[in-house]
């Protein structure tokens, strides 16, 4: 008997086919999609803008302000909802699509899954060349949906509808991949997308995914035992593939029965809350003195779910250079590097085996004693830094460290903290105290200025549907917020309440740090210091914020920020609270590691040469591949 059909445009069969796939969470069945982002032009208004119209009960679409940030936005979802559902964006043709290279950066490194739905020139190319259409005179196929190949896991352009029965099914197992997860792209040109073809009904069936979980390599398994086994100073790197594997719990409790400290990444703060007992700090160059201490002892290092990025390893210098690495994670490219013993496999099935392989072995005493100790050391360090006042009692400079203190003190437990470039990812790190497993996304993979709000509007969309009654705190420096900040209007449109600290400290200070600690004069980063034709002055960012619909208020002390957070939570929007931190004090000084950075080795500056010397004394302690 023949299959069934039904004859739809493209643009229909794509969108019908993504609102028939769903997943199972916490026992109950919702899309995998659970909507998206679009800004309309004539490369996606007449055919895809239909078939959305069409689903838009199915698959909510919100209009973006830009299509970097909708983009952004979506990853922001996919983070808060630990990569179990993914949201779209769509541009129209040329910049709408090159906009979201950078966002499709962002998902990349973060291994995020993100549906990018770009419109494409035309397939029979009669009315080349069109609007927006860059020309490659030698390669006429070439267009701008090209530049997305080196920033997506899946790339493809549908070039005939049937071409979709093969195309979106194997887009859709990527993005709900554990190994192979990131962003996907699909070109859609804009007469193939009206062209219509005979479906098989069975193709817009329901249908329910399902998240691979692997099980290790019984050898691989046995041989990460016998290595831990023999472990005096063992240590724990939790990353954010921890998270996205939903093992917290089994972390928490592996690490408890084997009493083996646990340091974070910064992608995988909030594995542990911060009372933990075992939970001795973040790890790297926005770290802590108690975790990099650690590393720089251990003997043997099992790290769980993390690619091991620089701001880990200190550019491979945190750890021991005899020190042994055993890497747990799904993905193959990441278990193996710097030659670690790879055991390749999901975390929350593979923690309970290693457990069971490891039997009765605890860390030595000595051991855990020196891990409490250093715990000990970091929390009063942060005490002092987040304090207002110094050790005599007087009032210092207003912190970034400062603000996240007071922020942390009055939040509730449960609130979802945001933060991305600049400063404030190593001072929120460094300085935040996790009160909820799950409860921090600092994006520091792809380190995007811009994220921060438009991200957290994405994840206010995931956060409200569990945690309606509480708040996601974006934490933005003004440089990152003159970048992009349209998603406030965004979320004021949307009904997707956030609270948004501005941390207004003249410029990009912690680049002038940077560029200072390397010898060089400040240049072009505080805009004091920048080429102007006028004075410097500051940029009202409440009043701004207020004209975008937005709660906002300026203060200019921490108890007036406590109060100011006090009716933000209390409001029914966004709110916007704005406050001046200095540029050059308040930095959290302690608990860095080395880092590489390319320091000029010859210069007719003084200062330049001898921090260049000195950068480069810091690299003796650098492993070699191993």
């Amino acid at each position: 008997m023949a299959e069934k059909t039904i004859r739809l445009t493209m643009a229909q069969a794509l969108v019908r086919h993504l609102a028939a796939q769903y997943v199972e969470i916490n026992g109950r069945s919702v899309r995998f999609c659970a909507g998206g982002f679009g800004i309309f032009g004539h490369g996606n208004v007449t055919c895809l803008g239909e078939a959305l119209y069409n689903h838009r009960d199915e698959l909510p679409l919100w209009r973006g302000q830009n299509e970097q940030s909708m983009a952004m936005a979506a990853a922001g979802y996919a983070k808060q909802q630990l990569r179990r559902r993914f949201m779209f964006a769509t541009s129209s043709a040329g910049p709408g699509t090159t906009n979201m290279l950078t966002s499709a950066g962002i998902a990349h490194t973060n291994r995020l899954p993100l549906m990018l739905l770009a419109g494409d020139t035309f397939v029979t190319r009669l009315p080349d060349p069109v609007l927006q259409q860059v020309e490659h005179a030698g390669i006429p196929s070439l267009s701008v949906n090209d530049a997305f190949k080196s920033v997506t896991r899946f790339w493809d352009r549908i070039t005939h509808p049937a071409q979709l029965l093969q195309s979106l099914p194997a887009a859709l197992a990527t993005l709900i991949d554990p190994a192979d997860c990131g962003p996907v792209f699909l070109g859609l040109p804009q007469d193939v997308q009206g062209w219509a073809y005979d479906y098989p009904v069975s193709f817009f069936e329901p249908r329910t995914l399902q998240m691979r979980r692997q099980l290790p390599d019984a050898r691989e398994l046995a041989a990460a035992a016998e290595r831990l086994k023999a472990a005096e100073r063992p240590l724990i790197v939790a990353g954010g593939g921890v998270q996205y594997s939903l093992a917290a719990a089994e972390l928490k409790e592996f690490a408890h029965r084997h009493r083996i400290p646990v340091v974070e990444t910064i992608a995988g703060r909030a594995n542990l809350v911060y009372s933990d007992e075992l939970n001795c700090g973040p790890i790297g160059v926005t770290g802590s003195n108690s975790a990099n201490n650690l590393a720089g002892e251990a003997d043997v290092v099992l790290a769980i779910g993390t690619r091991l990025q620089d701001f880990t390893t200190g550019s491979w210098t945190v750890f021991d250079g005899s020190a042994r690495i055993i890497s747990l994670n799904v993905g193959r490219h990441d278990a193996g590097k710097h030659m670690a013993m790879p055991v390749v496999g999901d975390a929350k099935l593979t923690i309970p085996h290693l457990s069971e392989a490891l039997g009765a072995y605890a860390a030595p005493p000595t051991w855990q004693e020196k891990a409490a100790r250093e715990r000990a050391s970091w929390n009063t360090y942060v005490d002092e830094n987040i304090s207002p006042t110094d050790r005599e009692g007087a009032n210092r400079p207003l912190s970034y460290a400062q603000v996240i203190g007071a922020v942390n003190e009055v939040c509730s437990d449960d609130d979802r903290v945001v933060a991305a470039a600049g400063g404030l990812p190593a001072e929120v790190t460094a300085n935040w105290r996790t009160r909820s497993v799950g409860s921090v996304d600092v994006e520091f993979g792809f380190s995007c200025m811009g994220y921060e709000i438009a991200g957290g509007w994405g994840a206010r969309l995931g956060h409200q549907e569990d945690h309606a009654d509480h708040d996601t705190i974006v934490f933005v420096g003004d440089g990152s917020y003159m970048l992009m900040n349209s998603d406030i209007y965004s979320s004021v449109l949307a009904g997707t309440k956030m609270i948004v600290i501005v941390c207004d400290n003249g410029g990009f200070a912690v680049i002038n740090k940077l560029q200072n600690n390397s010898g060089n004069e400040s240049f072009n980063n505080l805009i004091a210091d920048c080429r102007l034709a006028v004075e410097p002055f500051a940029v009202d960012f409440a009043a701004h914020a207020r004209a975008m619909g937005a709660n906002a208020e300026t203060v200019h002390s921490i108890a007036e920020l406590k109060d100011a957070f006090a009716r933000a939570k209390k409001a029914d929007r966004t709110s916007v609270i704005s406050l001046k931190v200095d540029a050059f004090e308040g930095w959290t000084k302690e608990g860095h590691a080395w880092w590489e950075v390319g320091t000029p080795e010859v210069s007719e500056s003084e200062r330049v040469r001898r921090a260049h010397e000195d950068w480069e004394a810091g690299r003796s302690a650098q492993r070699k591949g191993v």
